[in-house]
């Protein structure tokens, strides 16, 4: 049995009248919106709730998946210690889980829990449940830090796990919109706030999931969204499936967006597969990409293909432009993979004979030396995008008035710590910004002085 509806839900603990004590009236939609959902679950009889929450535990690059067979919570932190629950867990549902994920090199399990105790994004869904429902088990599912995909293939994982043990599950996806929606609200404004609302509204009322994956960080990040990875591990859930989506509420009186859908399947729709059909387009775009990209890119994927395949370092193709074979610098080689950073090694000034020397060696340090990755997989190859920034000769400047962040990189020296930083990078964009990264690479304090150079860069992708 697959999985029998799904709910988009906020929460805020104000909308607890033991937390809120009368000013939950504020946002009386939401309130009467919630109580549809516990209705709707209510009519529904699930053996088991599934929720995903922002606010159970969280690692950067792992989802968990709270254990045990009981767990307890209160609103105890709220100042309504009153407010409490005793829940049972789906102990076999959450063993299946874990056992696909891992066979599907998944990073997600029940290893790594902090804080046993129920947390405020699953208990305000649960005080709305627990009025009209009672009988079910529960499956509390952590976000991560890995990209969208990775959580949409958890969906993935859930659904299958439902299906292998033919549980009557249905899926509570919790998360806040844009905290930043008004000028009097706790977190302030941003122009973002009000656009990701708006979309992600749009996209939950027409249920046009593969959407989802349209985000950039940096939009969501400024529009200090909450809930977004929750509703792609929903998202997932629902994979290759029709839904009758229902758009419930959504205000934004208290400067928080607050938003509620229901979605109920009716049957099967392959063309509804929006991780596979992402996929396909950014493999095909990989490969559009390295069909048109230059000497310099060509050379890197050369290197870091040879390696990862046959664990050989290329020799130097005849053929080669002279600055790659006449010239010497240094030279960084980024590999992003689905918009993320996957490895990046470079070296300042010149260490090899040549410049293709030089960009050959970075690439393979790139793809299995950077400290912060594991070694690139075969399987990865297919969705890699390879940048080569050439570097100019560097120069001393007497202060950060002679930087540009968009048009020179930045290197800091203090003693023997050094410390660089490529211009025009995304996220990064104030001078202050880039020293500070670069001193942070460097192991250098913030109020330490440093020598200052800036050099230029050529960027091949």
């Amino acid at each position: 049995m697959a999985i029998i509806a799904a709910y988009m839900v906020p929460h805020p603990p104000m909308i607890v009248p033991a937390v809120g004590r009368g000013s939950e009236r504020q946002i009386e939609a939401t309130r009467a919106a919630y109580m549809r959902v516990a209705e709707d679950i209510a009519a529904l009889s699930p053996e088991t709730i599934i929720f995903s929450s922002p606010h159970a535990t969280m690692y950067a690059d792992y989802f968990h998946i709270s254990p045990g067979r009981s767990t307890e919570g209160s609103f105890a932190r709220f100042r309504a210690p009153q407010a409490r629950f005793r829940e049972e867990y789906d102990a076999e549902l959450v063993k299946t889980i874990e056992r696909i994920a891992i066979a599907r090199s998944l990073p997600a399990g029940t290893r790594g829990q902090r804080d046993p105790g129920l947390d405020h994004g699953t208990m305000v869904p649960l005080y709305f449940i627990r009025q009209v429902y009672s009988g079910f088990r529960l499956v509390r599912v952590g976000l991560s830090g890995l990209p969208l995909e990775e959580h949409y293939r958890l969906g993935q994982v859930i659904r299958r796990a439902v299906e292998e043990t033919g549980r009557r599950t249905v899926f509570v996806a919790s998360g806040d919109l844009s905290h930043k929606l008004q000028s009097y609200g706790p977190y302030g404004f941003a122009p973002e706030g009000p656009q990701y609302d708006a979309r992600i509204m749009d996209i939950c009322e027409r249920a046009a999931f593969g959407e989802l994956f349209d985000f950039d960080e940096l939009f969501c990040e400024r529009a200090a969204e909450c809930g977004h990875r929750s509703f792609v591990i929903m998202a997932g859930a629902l994979d290759g499936t029709a839904v009758q989506a229902e758009r419930l509420s959504h205000e934004d009186v208290t400067g928080v967006g607050y938003g509620i859908c229901m979605f109920h399947p009716t049957g099967k729709d392959d063309s509804r597969r929006f991780l596979d059909s992402r996929q396909r387009e950014q493999e095909k775009r990989v490969v559009e990409s390295r069909a048109k990209c230059d000497p310099w890119v060509r050379l890197a994927w050369q290197s870091i293909e040879s390696w990862v395949r046959e664990r050989k370092v290329p020799a130097i193709l005849d053929g080669l432009p002279d600055e790659l074979t006449q010239c010497r610098a240094g030279a960084f080689v980024s590999i992003h993979k689905q918009g993320r950073l996957r490895g990046c090694i470079g070296t300042i000034a010149p260490t090899q004979g040549s410049l293709a020397e030089e960009i050959i060696h970075n690439a393979i340090s790139a793809a299995a030396c950077d400290p912060r990755f594991d070694p690139i997989r075969l399987d990865e190859l297919n969705w890699l995008e390879i940048n080569v920034d050439v570097l100019g000769e560097p120069e001393d400047i007497e202060s950060e008035s002679q930087l540009d962040v968009k048009h020179y990189g930045v290197i800091v020296t203090k003693g023997h710590r050094r410390g660089l930083l490529l211009p025009d990078l995304e996220g990064v964009d104030t001078v202050r910004q880039q020293v500070e990264i670069a001193k942070q690479k460097a192991g250098i304090g913030p109020k330490e002085k440093v020598d200052l150079q800036r050099f230029e860069v050529v960027r091949h992708t």
